[in-house]
């Protein structure tokens, strides 16, 4: 990863908490919940998932970058969104969350080195990834999720 590259996904680690703020402000508890999207999650199961993803994700950074090659947990997604507080509470928490846990992210990932880009966990799953892959991977999961957003409520009618 060049540091132009490196550069852009921290600015999209960075601006999601905004980004998802200006797309679900004003929503009410239908639009948020309803499923516009057969067979796609509703916006408040999107902002939870944003919320859980990168929890881990950052999780992920700090043991590689603390540990040798560490083996991580797996976890379904779909089970993870089919959860009862990713059904049943309001998506400020996970908003607030996500203010938070960006910046730090985006802190940690401005400081990196190249060698500590290189640095990688292990995934039961996935197999081997490094640091520069998750901030690469997870900067563009952000940006696919508020696009995902924008689909449903086009969806709404």
């Amino acid at each position: 990863m060049d540091q132009t590259g490196k550069a852009q996904y921290i600015t999209w680690i960075r601006g999601l908490p905004l980004q998802l703020r200006a797309l679900v402000e004003g929503l009410d508890e239908e639009q948020l919940t309803t499923h516009f999207v057969e067979g796609e999650w509703n916006v408040a199961q999107n902002v939870h998932h944003l919320a859980d993803t990168n929890m881990n994700v950052f999780m992920r950074i700090k043991m590689a970058l603390t540990e040798d090659r560490p083996t991580v947990a797996s976890f379904d997604q779909d089970k993870w969104a089919d959860t009862a507080e990713a059904h049943g509470m309001p998506i400020e928490p996970s908003l607030v969350l996500l203010d938070g846990l960006q910046e730090r992210w985006a802190s940690l990932a401005e400081t990196l080195s190249d060698e500590q880009l290189a640095r990688s966990i292990v995934s039961p799953l996935y197999g081997e990834s490094t640091i520069g892959d998750m901030v690469q991977g997870y900067s563009r999961h952000g940006l696919n999720h508020l696009d995902q957003i924008r689909e449903t409520l086009a969806a709404q009618g």
